[in-house]
């Protein structure tokens, strides 16, 4: 086995990407506080080219050199808004059409194994603080939540982690359309 070359993998330009279909996702971060968490987010959300990230509440904005040390540059590629509020940004949402999921542990959540994305449809997925989750108040403005199934002694992933787990679920399900 030869590991392959950057130049081999024939990734797009930044301008490419830009003009390039998008997975029908937003990611929604509500109060998440660690810089590299964000950084994090840039950078999954450019690997599974997510079309937009929403910024809310305390949640950091690019540019930040922190956010870049983790985004590796994915903050000047993928698409982002910041919002005062999360709750502003998921009524924005809701009027544009989006099915809005909280990524959380709550009763009633569909397990992610069990969840079925739906070509044509837009979906907002709100990732919490890394303490205390998604707001109840935000999860109360939901269409529903999904859940991601664990099996150890900790009850938690890292909310970037998370992310990883659940746009790779979304993205093996409603990938973008390729050129």
């Amino acid at each position: 086995m030869r590991k392959i070359t950057n130049e081999e993998l024939h990734r797009p330009t930044a301008e490419e990407y830009a003009d390039m279909d998008k997975m029908a996702v937003t990611v929604v971060l509500d109060n998440v506080r660690s810089l590299q968490n964000v950084g994090s987010f840039f950078r999954t959300a450019d690997a599974f080219a997510v079309e937009r990230i929403a910024l809310c509440g305390i949640t950091a904005t690019p540019p930040n050199r922190d956010i870049h040390k983790t985004a590796l540059g994915a903050e000047l590629t993928v698409s982002w808004d910041y919002f005062s509020s999360t709750e502003q940004c998921v009524a924005q949402l809701r009027v544009a059409g989006y099915r809005i999921y909280a990524i959380e542990q709550v009763e009633g959540a569909t397990m992610l194994n069990m969840f079925q994305a739906e070509r044509g449809e837009k979906y907002a997925l709100i990732f919490g603080n890394e303490v205390a989750g998604v707001d109840q108040r935000v999860v109360d403005l939901c269409d529903g939540a999904i859940e991601i199934p664990q099996a150890g002694v900790k009850h938690s992933l890292n909310v970037s982690v998370s992310a990883g787990v659940v746009l790779w679920n979304f993205f093996k399900q409603i990938p973008p359309k390729r050129a």
